[in-house]
């Protein structure tokens, strides 16, 4: 049905491209106003201008505190308020860990984890000013289920299940709900470094024509409906999920 997030106020990270682009105009096309952050600022520019007045670009970098207090701060101000946040920017690296340096492991916690609790603290209160609301955040499949050369990013990204899931029970009374979505394998430039790891892109391929029971890749319009179904009050009873989009790689 059109409009299922009339009138909503979102602030989505990562969203220049990929699932949070796509996201970002789904929830224009159902009515909402958006804020949209990342540090790409030719990238941002350019989608907020293609995306029209319901949408506004402000930069940020994710493994920054105070640039994410800001990204609220002026998103709300924008917004006129907030009813949802949606955590989408990510980082993806690959590698064997007895080659993985110290670096590249902070570098994934700081992109993949630590961002989500610096955006849980600052959205929270306006959340609760709101009446409640909705916090979206984004791990993997390979936080739930890793495999070679994935090490730390499936830690990175299952830390963010386990974030999810306390937080939820935190701010339950608020009436804030908390979930997390797990993209299986997406056919995006994101992907690179693990198809990299893995050989090269017929090598992937024949891994995902072997283990997803659909037989396909995931694309961006596959997931980010499910970002609109948990910013909508079609999901008001839903919090505390992990809800894993990957063509039944778990069945």
């Amino acid at each position: 049905m059109a409009g299922r997030v009339r009138g909503k106020r979102i602030i989505i990270t990562g969203a220049v491209d990929n699932i949070g682009l796509e996201a970002a105009r789904q929830f224009i096309a159902e009515g909402a106003r958006v804020v949209i952050g990342d540090i790409n600022e030719d990238k941002g520019a350019a989608v907020a201008k293609d995306l029209g007045e319901a949408c506004h670009f402000i930069r940020v970098d994710v493994t920054r505190e105070d640039d994410v207090r800001a990204l609220i701060e002026d998103g709300v101000e924008w917004l006129g308020g907030l009813d949802a946040l949606c955590q989408n920017a990510g980082l993806q690296r690959s590698g064997k860990v007895t080659e993985f340096s110290q670096d590249d492991w902070d570098a994934l916690f700081a992109v993949n984890s630590r961002a989500h609790f610096f955006g849980a603290k600052y959205a929270a209160d306006h959340l609760r000013a709101a009446g409640g609301g909705s916090i979206v955040n984004t791990s993997s499949l390979a936080g739930q289920r890793g495999g070679p050369g994935m090490t730390a990013y499936s830690a990175s990204k299952g830390a963010v299940i386990a974030f999810t899931t306390a937080l939820a029970m935190e701010l339950a009374p608020d009436k804030i709900r908390v979930n997390v979505i797990c993209p299986g394998w997406v056919d995006t430039a994101f992907n690179q470094p693990a198809i990299d790891f893995m050989g090269g892109r017929k090598a992937q391929e024949e891994v995902v024509a072997s283990i997803v029971p659909l037989g396909r890749q995931g694309e961006p319009s596959d997931i980010a409906p499910m970002f609109v179904y948990l910013v909508s009050d079609e999901s008001r009873y839903m919090t505390a999920q992990a809800l894993t989009i990957d063509g039944g790689v778990y069945n």
